[in-house]
Protein backbone atom coordinates (compact mmCIF):
# COMPACT_ATOMS: atom_id res chain seq x y z
CA UNK A 1 0.00 0.00 0.00
CA UNK A 2 1.24 3.28 -0.70
CA UNK A 3 0.84 6.23 1.83
CA UNK A 4 1.44 10.30 1.15
CA UNK A 5 2.00 12.46 3.91
CA UNK A 6 1.60 15.79 4.17
CA UNK A 7 2.28 18.21 6.34
CA UNK A 8 3.80 17.16 10.01
CA UNK A 9 7.26 18.38 11.81
CA UNK A 10 10.49 18.05 9.74
CA UNK A 11 12.13 16.09 12.61
CA UNK A 12 9.63 13.31 12.41
CA UNK A 13 10.24 12.24 9.02
CA UNK A 14 12.48 9.45 10.24
CA UNK A 15 10.12 8.82 12.65
CA UNK A 16 6.60 8.39 10.25
CA UNK A 17 8.74 6.27 7.55
CA UNK A 18 9.79 3.94 10.20
CA UNK A 19 6.06 3.88 11.32
CA UNK A 20 5.10 3.34 7.67
CA UNK A 21 7.79 0.58 7.19
CA UNK A 22 6.57 -1.74 10.19
CA UNK A 23 2.55 -1.86 8.60
CA UNK A 24 4.47 -2.78 5.10
CA UNK A 25 3.71 0.66 3.48
CA UNK A 26 5.24 2.67 0.93
CA UNK A 27 6.00 6.24 1.49
CA UNK A 28 6.50 9.72 1.13
CA UNK A 29 6.82 12.19 3.09
CA UNK A 30 5.93 16.12 2.07
CA UNK A 31 7.51 18.57 5.05
CA UNK A 32 7.20 21.44 2.79
CA UNK A 33 6.28 22.23 -0.30
CA UNK A 34 8.20 21.17 -3.58
CA UNK A 35 8.78 22.71 -6.39
CA UNK A 36 5.90 20.60 -9.05
CA UNK A 37 4.51 19.32 -5.92
CA UNK A 38 0.96 18.24 -7.81
CA UNK A 39 3.02 15.93 -9.68
CA UNK A 40 5.34 14.50 -7.01
CA UNK A 41 2.01 13.39 -5.32
CA UNK A 42 1.28 10.72 -7.81
CA UNK A 43 -1.70 8.27 -7.21
CA UNK A 44 -0.84 6.99 -3.75
CA UNK A 45 -3.42 3.86 -1.81
CA UNK A 46 -3.99 6.84 1.25
CA UNK A 47 -3.29 10.49 1.24
CA UNK A 48 -2.71 11.92 5.15
CA UNK A 49 -3.08 15.50 6.11
CA UNK A 50 -1.74 16.66 9.26
CA UNK A 51 -3.82 20.07 9.34
CA UNK A 52 -2.02 21.41 11.91
CA UNK A 53 0.97 22.02 10.54
CA UNK A 54 0.72 22.33 6.55
CA UNK A 55 -0.21 25.45 4.39
CA UNK A 56 -3.78 25.62 3.27
CA UNK A 57 -2.18 26.21 -0.25
CA UNK A 58 0.05 22.55 0.36
CA UNK A 59 -3.42 20.91 1.17
CA UNK A 60 -5.46 21.92 -1.70
CA UNK A 61 -2.83 21.01 -3.92
CA UNK A 62 -2.19 17.77 -2.84
CA UNK A 63 -6.23 17.13 -3.25
CA UNK A 64 -6.14 18.66 -6.54
CA UNK A 65 -3.50 16.14 -7.40
CA UNK A 66 -5.54 12.93 -6.07
CA UNK A 67 -9.44 14.47 -6.96
CA UNK A 68 -9.86 12.30 -9.71
CA UNK A 69 -8.54 9.03 -8.15
CA UNK A 70 -9.36 6.35 -6.14
CA UNK A 71 -7.19 8.01 -2.81
CA UNK A 72 -8.64 7.49 0.42
CA UNK A 73 -7.99 11.02 2.44
CA UNK A 74 -7.57 11.50 5.64
CA UNK A 75 -7.15 14.25 8.32
CA UNK A 76 -5.60 14.39 11.59
CA UNK A 77 -4.89 17.63 13.36
CA UNK A 78 -2.37 16.08 14.92
CA UNK A 79 0.98 15.16 13.58
CA UNK A 80 1.58 12.66 15.87
CA UNK A 81 3.35 9.01 15.88
CA UNK A 82 0.04 8.13 17.95
CA UNK A 83 -2.22 9.80 15.56
CA UNK A 84 -0.69 8.39 12.37
CA UNK A 85 -0.60 4.44 13.80
CA UNK A 86 -4.30 5.02 14.19
CA UNK A 87 -4.75 5.72 11.08
CA UNK A 88 -2.59 2.94 9.48
CA UNK A 89 -4.33 0.52 11.69
CA UNK A 90 -7.63 1.43 10.27
CA UNK A 91 -6.17 1.04 6.78
CA UNK A 92 -3.43 -1.17 6.46
CA UNK A 93 -4.35 -3.81 9.55
CA UNK A 94 -2.36 -4.23 12.80
CA UNK A 95 1.60 -3.88 12.74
Amino acid sequence: MSIVIVGGHDRMVCTYKDICKQYKCKVKVFVYMPAKFKSMVGKPDVLILFTNTVAHKMVITALKAVENEDTIVERSHSSSACALKEILSTHCGIA
